[in-house]
Order: C-alpha cells, then sequence, then structure tokens
C-alpha cells in the first residue's frame, strides 16, 4: 500500500458523508475526548485517556499500516470548508496475511455520533474495500467479534450483512463474556 487510502461514503437521510483514512497525530486530541465516554470505554480493548495513550494507540495503528496486517481508520463526519472534519469513530481490518482466507473487522462510534448509522455505514465500506484489495491474496471471509451483551454491536453486524455464525467462550481479560462470532464471506 504505497498511496494513502481514502474511503468516501456518500450522506444519508439522517447523516452526513463520511471520510475514512488513516490515523494521523493530529487525530490523538479527538480521540483522548471522545475515549471519555463510559459507553465506549465499556466496550474498548485499550484504554485512552490521555495524549501519552492517545499517541502510542496511533502509532500502533501507524505501524499496523507499515507492516501491511492491520488497517485502522478514522471516521470522520465531512464538513464543507473551512470547517475541520469531525471524528466520530474507527474503523479497523486486522489480522491480514497473504494466503489466509480470514480477517478480522472491528469498530466504535463515538458517543455523540450513535445511532446514525455512522457504524453500519463505515463498516460497508471497509467491507468493500477490503474484499476489493485482499480478495486476491485469499481473502475469503471477515469475521467480526462482539460480546453478547453488546447489543448494539450485534445490530450494526446484522445490518452489514455479517451472519450470526457462533457463540464463543469467554476469554478474560479482554473478553470478559461470551461472544458472538459473525461471518461475511466474498459473495455476499
Amino acid at each position: 500500500m504505497s498511496a494513502p487510502v481514502v474511503l468516501q461514503v456518500a450522506a444519508s437521510p439522517v447523516s452526513p458523508a463520511l471520510v475514512l483514512r488513516p490515523w494521523r497525530m493530529a487525530d490523538v486530541a479527538a480521540l483522548v475526548e471522545v475515549s471519555r465516554a463510559p459507553a465506549l470505554r465499556q466496550w474498548a480493548s485499550s484504554v485512552v485517556a490521555n495524549d501519552a495513550d492517545g499517541t502510542r494507540w496511533v502509532q500502533a495503528q501507524q505501524q499496523g499500516w507499515a507492516a501491511g496486517c492491520r488497517f485502522g481508520f478514522a471516521v470522520l463526519e465531512a464538513q464543507p470548508a473551512p470547517v475541520r472534519e469531525q471524528l466520530v469513530g474507527s474503523v479497523v481490518l486486522k489480522e491480514v496475511t497473504s494466503g489466509k482466507p480470514a480477517a478480522e473487522v472491528g469498530y466504535w462510534t463515538a458517543a455523540h455520533a450513535r445511532g446514525r448509522g455512522v457504524a453500519s455505514r463505515a463498516l460497508e465500506a471497509l467491507t468493500c474495500w477490503a474484499f476489493d484489495t485482499f480478495e486476491a491474496d485469499g481473502l475469503e471471509r471477515l469475521e467480526l467479534l462482539h460480546q453478547v451483551d453488546n447489543l448494539a454491536s450485534c445490530r450494526v453486524a446484522q445490518k452489514s450483512r455479517y451472519d450470526f455464525d457462533t457463540i464463543l467462550p469467554a476469554a478474560p481479560p479482554s473478553f470478559p463474556h461470551d461472544g458472538h462470532l459473525h461471518i461475511r464471506r466474498t459473495s455476499t
């Protein structure tokens, strides 16, 4: 991936257009701000409590891009110039390996942007990009995992045509409860 990847999502009746692009150091302050929401902390696998945490988190996303195995996108609401785009979430494609038939997707939505279809629209853009980009390398399916008690994530998975596959046993401390595995295949 030599050129930066930027994905565009058209506006919907209830939400402005979205821009998905790799994370930048300039995103740290907004990342720390949205990470203060209790609901986001409840489901997040890593806590971003301050600028140092945010810097490490963004650096990890950038390292994933450089290694070609993890592709994290900041999800921003498009704004007319000169207004700055607003951070509304994140989507990620992870565990990408040439010849491996499966990779995993993940996402979160900032508290102020929930209920407007941000996660499902961003996930759809990521899913299409992943299959377009990696199908020739053997990618056949994307896996989406969430805790059974995360009903919002389950709705996003269903809305995004990720079919329920199985219940996974808890794996504390990251997943203290059982989880759902949803799968979307290239033909879906």
